[in-house]
């Protein structure tokens, strides 16, 4: 069977011009997505979202799965202080193009994340407007302006006629804020035999992109020692909150041995009253790095750490509750920056790559090897808070250059 005549990807121009047409259908829609609250906890609106995305991909001709996620693994104390009621779903969409992987056609991943870190009844105290040039409201950068330029960037290939990739696969998880402990095996099963992972976090609020997160580790550690009378037999105990506090210092002088890692203890907890000699105490931190290396070596050094207690009596158990690896900025992923920089300059963008601490769902696309780029939503920033903004001007453009990249990776045969 010879192989597909080969048609020419569209222009930057063109594009441009299909997601300026775009402009207000994308504001009204997100206004409408800002609306609904959904915060990680509220599997309701996580999942009204889910419904409306669901609806925008089929009519664009994707065939939708959901994914009713397990329920959360255990969590550092302490996170969720309400219990833990689940996450919405999952949602997996995939649309075949015309060409099949033998003839260079490849599969990209792109993904964006539903839930917000605001509660139940923020969008109605704070609903979306338009000021100054920004958008505002809850969720607007974070991700919800990511997610919809995702969706309209994929309206805009398909007005353009443009179908020369192998598969199109679009990833709605509902828990990234809280770290992704439900939608994470769907999310590296999805992203295994991926060619190419689009992230649609927004873009930094100087326009970069992404280019590298850091991974993180979570310990907590138990002190043990021995309860005695604090006023009448002291000397026979030994005091954990004591040996816990010695472990603070020297864990977070760990800060200054190498460049690349970071380590803080968030959480101390030792001890229920004041006459007792502390027999229990407890430890919790976090260790972020670039490298997986880096995030080696810092384990290793906690555990040292921790073995040499020097409270008589007291002895420590170390242990490593969760790793989310870092994304790495390998060859494989400057090469996609290149050819974003080449798309965006055609576009009059002269696009930046930062590297950032915070992590999200592309540090797991690129954990399991697929060449990742995040931060290819419109430009955005204050997320997290009251303040949170979305640059309005930057929508077309940055929707344009995720289309032109789309079109550009989805097909590998030569130009």
């Amino acid at each position: 069977m010879s192989a597909p005549i080969r048609r020419r990807p569209p222009g930057t121009g063109e594009l441009l011009a299909l997601a300026r047409q775009r402009q207000e259908r994308f504001l009204t829609d997100l206004a409408e997505l800002v609306a609904i609250d959904s915060g990680s906890y509220c599997p309701h609106g996580v999942n009204r979202v889910a419904d409306w995305t669901e609806a925008r991909l089929r009519r664009t001709g994707f065939d939708v799965e959901r994914v009713t996620p397990a329920a959360h693994p255990a969590r550092t104390p302490g996170e969720d202080p309400d219990g833990d009621p689940g996450t919405g779903d999952v949602l997996v969409a995939r649309k075949p193009g015309r060409l099949p992987r033998a003839a260079g056609g490849r599969r990209l991943l792109l993904a964006a994340h539903m839930d917000t870190v605001f509660a139940d009844g923020t969008a109605a105290a704070r609903p979306f407007e338009q000021a100054g040039g920004l958008a505002l409201g809850p969720g607007v950068s974070d991700d919800k302006g990511g997610l919809l330029a995702g969706l309209t960037a994929i309206d805009v290939l398909a007005a353009a006629g443009h179908t020369e990739f192998g598969e199109l696969v679009f990833l709605a998880t509902p828990d990234e804020e809280i770290g992704s402990p439900a939608s994470r095996p769907v999310s590296e099963r999805t992203a295994r035999d991926a060619d190419y992972a689009l992230a649609l976090e927004c873009a930094r609020e100087n326009g970069d992109v992404v280019i590298a997160r850091k991974g993180v580790a979570d310990f907590r550690i138990t002190v043990t020692g021995r309860a005695a009378h604090a006023g009448i037999e002291p000397e026979r105990g030994a005091n954990a909150a004591l040996a816990a506090a010695h472990l603070v210092v020297d864990l977070e002088a760990l800060n200054r041995r190498w460049e690349d890692v970071s380590l803080n203890v968030g959480v101390v907890r030792a001890g229920d009253r004041t006459n007792i000699v502390c027999p229990r105490a407890h430890v919790a931190l976090e260790v972020r790095s670039l490298t997986t290396s880096g995030l080696r070596r810092a384990a290793a050094a906690i555990r040292e750490t921790a073995a040499r207690l020097p409270v008589p009596g007291t002895h420590a158990e170390v242990e490593q509750l969760d790793l989310c690896p870092p994304m790495e900025a390998t060859p494989a992923s400057h090469a996609v920056l290149d050819r974003a920089r080449a798309l965006g300059r055609s576009l009059g963008l002269e696009l930046g790559a930062a590297t950032t601490g915070g992590v999200g769902d592309a540090n797991l696309f690129s954990g399991v090897g697929v060449p990742t780029l995040d931060g290819l939503g419109p430009v955005g920033g204050a997320d997290h808070t009251p303040d949170e903004w979305l640059l309005v001007s930057s929508v077309p453009e940055r929707v344009a250059l995720l289309a032109a990249l789309i079109a550009d990776l989805g097909d590998a045969r030569p130009a």
